[in-house]
């Protein structure tokens, strides 16, 4: 994938709201020290190993704030660091580096810790056929930029929202009366509105899986199933459609869940529960203009 991104409309407007909520009238305490001709420069220190990801939104925000800031990167989304990596470098006034400070790093430390978490679950699947998937699991109003980090940490966008899958739940089942029912109407209604979207279905016992089977959709998900009842299910399923494994996924489980022959694995942690990494911007005078 292309690790510079172009910034679409939604995004953009993610960015000018996390720059309004943190400055407001105006970053007070900054304004009262420093003026106009008092000029820094930064590095973007990296205080842990990971994947580093967000440098281009942590650009994009200083120059919304300042356009005559210099923002230079030394890496690409995506790219391993290490202790003491310089990602970046910013310089220009005092004023303009330090109210973009904490809204820049916010970025860069999620994203880069929801890269770092995603990494660490591929390492343990990679011999396998398994692919990482994300979920819906994500800060409201940040999805497509949590989704992006899972990107460049080699994890796999499952659908971005309600309309690009059908993907049809146990409360689906419960209202519609049955699977193949639900399944029906799903494919009805993508002929209608001449959509190409798939159609995953998620089940809880072996009798579920012959019914989805039968009904001809594209994913079956397991949902909370033991790996010996995956095991089971992936010899029952038997290649007649995609297999996704889903529930109580984490670093000690996912291992002997991806050797189960499973072509998917869904893990909401490594966007629900990411651990920010740990990245400061250390600043300095600049002496010459």
């Amino acid at each position: 994938m292309n690790k510079k991104i172009i910034f679409d409309p939604l995004t953009e407007q993610v960015i000018e709201l996390a720059i309004r909520e943190d400055i407001g009238i105006g970053d007070i305490t900054t304004e009262a020290i420093f003026s106009d001709d008092i000029f820094a420069k930064g590095n973007f220190l990296v205080k842990e190993d990971g994947i580093i990801a967000g440098i281009d939104f942590a650009e994009k925000i200083f120059h919304n704030i300042d356009p005559s800031v210099e923002f230079k990167s030394n890496l690409v989304n995506g790219d391993k660091v290490s202790i003491g990596t310089i990602a970046a470098e910013v310089s220009g006034k005092a004023k303009s580096l330090l109210t973009s400070e904490r809204t820049a790093l916010n970025f860069m430390q999620r994203m880069s810790g929801i890269a770092t978490a995603t990494a660490s679950y591929i390492e343990l699947i990679k011999h396998t056929r398994a692919k990482l998937l994300d979920t819906r699991k994500t800060v409201p109003g940040l999805r497509m930029i949590d989704k992006l980090a899972v990107l460049y940490g080699g994890g796999k966008n499952h659908r971005m929202g309600l309309f690009d899958m059908f993907l049809i739940k146990d409360n689906h089942i419960a209202i519609a009366g049955s699977i193949s029912n639900a399944v029906m109407a799903c494919k009805s209604f993508r002929i209608k509105n001449n959509i190409e979207a798939k159609i995953e279905v998620e089940v809880t016992s072996s009798a579920q899986i012959e019914e989805t089977i039968e009904a001809c959709v594209d994913i079956i998900m397991l949902d909370n199933f033991s790996v010996v009842e995956m095991d089971s299910s992936v010899k029952q399923i038997n290649k007649r459609c995609l297999i996704e494994a889903s529930g109580g996924v984490n670093l000690s489980t996912i291992k002997s869940i991806a050797e189960t022959g499973v072509d998917f694995i869904s893990v909401g942690a490594i966007t629900h529960s990411v651990k920010a990494l740990d990245i400061s911007l250390e600043l300095s005078i600049r002496k010459n203009n």
